[in-house]
């Protein structure tokens, strides 16, 4: 499985990459501690939602620790998404190394 990690995903926010960042905890997740330009689609709902992605885009996958987004990407490749990765470490991994100002959870 592809994994891109949280410095990584900071460089290409940085110079403005395109990528899809797919956010897949719930929704009152979101409110705890929350990247800005996520799609979000609970993982729970993503079988019902993939038309909400396009299958060309490169799409990184979030969640609080990365076992959810690993699940979301193995999904995502059984459905032809061919270039998901997961967001190693998740949310806490970018709160801990990036914004330390974000509460992990």
């Amino acid at each position: 499985m592809k994994e891109t990690s949280v410095e990584e995903l900071k460089k290409r926010m940085d110079s403005d990459q395109n990528f899809t960042l797919l956010d897949v905890r719930e929704p009152h997740e979101y409110y705890m501690s929350d990247l800005d330009g996520t799609t979000r689609i609970p993982y729970e709902e993503l079988t019902g939602r993939m038309e909400e992605l396009n299958k060309n885009d490169e799409i990184i996958v979030l969640c609080r620790s990365g076992n959810t987004a690993g699940d979301a990407v193995k999904l995502l490749d059984e459905n032809g998404f061919g270039k998901a990765s997961v967001l190693t470490g998740g949310i806490n991994e970018w709160a801990r190394k990036i914004d330390p100002t974000l509460p992990e959870y």
